[in-house]
């Protein structure tokens, strides 16, 4: 299973870890997982490339680990990281209505 964990201050998200495997399918098969991934990996790039935020990351293909963490920005790029972040985590709810078996989403 996959375990998500979206760390929020003051109501905005300022961190995400998402961590294992989600077993829904063999390794390198799995469309769960390869579908999970790219929702979060596309965010990233979208918070990097598009709103133009120094975001600190961390990816690991060993364990499927990838951790985010915004840094302090200035309001324009919160209402853009706001927007990003919010679109991942509706395709990350959405993934969870049909593999609620091998993903949790924790806010925290």
């Amino acid at each position: 299973m996959t375990k998500v964990t979206v760390y929020k201050e003051k109501g905005k998200v300022v961190r995400l870890v998402s961590d294992g495997h989600t077993d829904y399918g063999e390794e390198g098969e799995d469309i769960v997982c390869a579908a999970l991934s790219s929702v979060i990996q596309t965010a990233v790039l979208g918070l990097l490339q598009v709103a133009a935020i120094p975001l600190k990351y961390e990816i690991r293909d060993q364990g499927a680990y990838l951790c985010f963490e915004l840094p302090e920005v200035v309001e324009r790029q919160r209402h853009d990281a706001d927007v990003i972040i919010d679109t991942m985590l509706c395709g990350i709810s959405d993934l969870i209505e049909g593999y609620s078996d091998f993903i949790e989403l924790e806010v925290k």
